[in-house]
């Protein structure tokens, strides 16, 4: 079957789509760049942020649990970029202008944290006794995370929701 870009396989009421809907009740399709946001590309982006999500919440679970009083602001700070992450992942895979919104809001946090920290522990390693997920901007996680928020905003603008249809 020829892809024509609607998003889904539901044709023009969208009826074949998992949400089962067509047009929504502000007039505007649920599809624009809602469906296509969790295809292709966007599969990858979700199972990277998941990864993320995974091995940032373990290493902070762990370092807290086991070491907190050798750098609790380093441990603390990578427990938030888990929380950070987990978040992304899982509006990034949800659909809906909320969670678009959300996911806008989680990424934006991420590149927020990334260039703070990034900076911060760059400029006063002393603060930084121990790495986080965000030190030296990602560099122990070959800049991962300060390229995938960057490619996480570049995804979501291009596949935002539909403006509203007006009435």
């Amino acid at each position: 079957m020829k892809h024509t870009g609607d998003g889904g396989a539901g044709g023009p009421g969208n009826a074949g789509t998992p949400s089962g809907g067509g047009a929504n009740p502000a007039g505007r399709s649920d599809r624009g760049g809602e469906a296509r946001r969790t295809h292709g590309p966007g599969r990858l982006l979700i199972a990277v942020y998941g990864i993320f999500a995974l091995a940032a919440s373990a290493r902070a679970a762990f370092q807290i649990a086991t070491k907190f009083s050798e750098a609790p602001l380093a441990y603390l700070l990578t427990a938030g970029a888990a929380a950070v992450y987990v978040l992304a992942t899982v509006s990034l895979a949800r659909p809906g202008a909320r969670w678009y919104r959300i996911s806008v809001a989680a990424v934006s946090v991420e590149l927020i944290g990334v260039l703070g920290v990034g900076s911060f522990s760059l400029l006063d390693p002393q603060a930084f006794p121990a790495d986080t997920v965000w030190s030296a901007f990602g560099q122990g996680y070959g800049y991962v995370p300060l390229i995938l928020p960057v490619l996480g905003l570049a995804w979501l603008y291009r596949n935002r929701p539909a403006a509203p249809v007006p009435a």
